[in-house]
């Protein structure tokens, strides 16, 4: 989620999907996620999730873990 103030970078993971199968992707993104820009650490900007300002409202915070396979893991 972008922020104003504050915030910190996360590990991201950028995967090649073909374009004829993009749209059925976002087909199946539920609510409150959805496709976005976003911009990486080395300027590229590149579709990615984004989030409703809803989304935090009960969420775990990771942004310490630093990535989401980080609070997967620390999760076994």
């Amino acid at each position: 989620m972008r922020v104003t103030d504050g915030g910190k970078a996360i590990d991201v993971e950028v995967w090649n999907v073909p374009a004829s199968l993009f749209g059925s992707f976002v087909a199946g993104i539920p609510t409150p996620l959805g496709i976005g820009k976003l911009t990486l650490a080395d300027g590229r900007e590149v579709p990615g999730f984004i989030a409703e300002p809803i989304a935090p409202e009960g969420a775990t915070e990771i942004i310490e873990l630093g990535a989401w396979r980080r609070y997967i893991a620390s999760r076994r």
